[in-house]
């Protein structure tokens, strides 16, 4: 009978184990993605804002014109994210920093801007956070 309850013990612990390493590789990979998000958020806005913004945000040549220095001022700040996700990897805190500034923002341009900002950067963001804190 005891090797019985050893066996159920070590198997109970292997699924244990396995479960964690899942939930591991689902959190770190949904945590890349919000910083390859954002990355390209940054490379987007500061960079290709003339020549993809239009297709991307659906406005005109003109007017991508005009905001091209606003997107390239908000192009830093979602660099800004980026770093603090980047740290994130090595202080928990900053994840959890990062993953709450990235939600906030989008929550904030959904509300501001368009619905589809909330989907595209809020919502992995916030499946990263609630993997993260499980």
């Amino acid at each position: 009978m005891p090797q019985d309850v050893d066996e159920q013990f070590e198997r109970d612990t292997i699924g244990k184990q396995q479960g964690v390493a899942m939930l591991t590789i689902a959190v770190q990979s949904l945590y890349l993605i919000v910083i390859a998000l954002h990355a390209y958020f940054v490379l987007l806005e500061m960079v290709l804002w003339k020549t993809r913004g239009p297709k991307v945000f659906g406005i005109s040549r003109e007017s991508a014109e005009s905001t091209a220095a606003l997107a390239s001022n908000q192009g830093v700040y979602n660099g800004f994210l980026v770093v603090a996700l980047l740290i994130g990897f090595y202080n928990p805190l900053f994840r959890f920093y990062g993953l709450a500034c990235v939600i906030v923002a989008g929550i904030w341009g959904g509300i501001t801007v368009s619905k589809r900002i909330f989907f595209v950067q809020s919502l992995p963001a916030l499946l990263a956070l609630v993997l993260c804190l499980i």
